[in-house]
């Protein structure tokens, strides 16, 4: 493999069903502006279907990569030396770490829809967060990704 190359690399993308509602929502805007005529009703068609679409397009942006010594989850860059353990959850522990047994202090990249996650320990003494829960498809994937990764740094006992 390619130093370079990304050994986990996944785009919690939005389900299909996002994209009928906004359609639905440009539709919605077409008839609002019905009464105005059918110029502005496609207008309001064309306009409020691209609004929705690229609200859902940038939510469905989010990345999570393990790549060049860290862990980059949405707009955080995680170095793999602050971190600790990987647990792969099913989706009852995944809902049970979103909900219940969530600390305020994590960092969560959460998409409810996804219903797998792994949750990360944070070793770094100096940061108050004591996990990371990302949203993810392919849980054992990432979870053997970052045991890749940071094997060689882990010192052998």
């Amino acid at each position: 493999m390619q130093p370079s190359a990304a050994p986990f690399d996944e785009r919690l993308t939005a389900p299909r069903s996002w994209w009928f509602i906004a359609f639905g929502v440009g539709i919605a805007c077409a008839l609002m502006l019905l009464p105005l005529g059918v110029l502005p009703m496609l207008g309001g068609l064309a306009g409020g279907t691209a609004a929705a679409a690229v609200a859902v397009s940038s939510y469905g942006s989010a990345r999570i990569r393990v790549v060049s010594g860290a862990l980059v989850a949405g707009d955080a860059r995680i170095p793999l030396s602050a971190l600790g353990d990987a647990e792969a959850l099913d989706g009852a522990e995944a809902r049970a770490w979103r909900s219940y047994k969530a600390d305020a202090r994590a960092f969560m990249v959460l998409r409810s829809y996804i219903p797998t996650a792994v949750r990360v320990k944070v070793t770094d003494p100096a940061d108050p967060t004591p996990y990371v829960y990302l949203s993810t498809r392919e849980p054992q994937a990432l979870v053997a990704a970052l045991a890749a990764v940071s094997a060689p740094d882990r010192p052998t006992v």
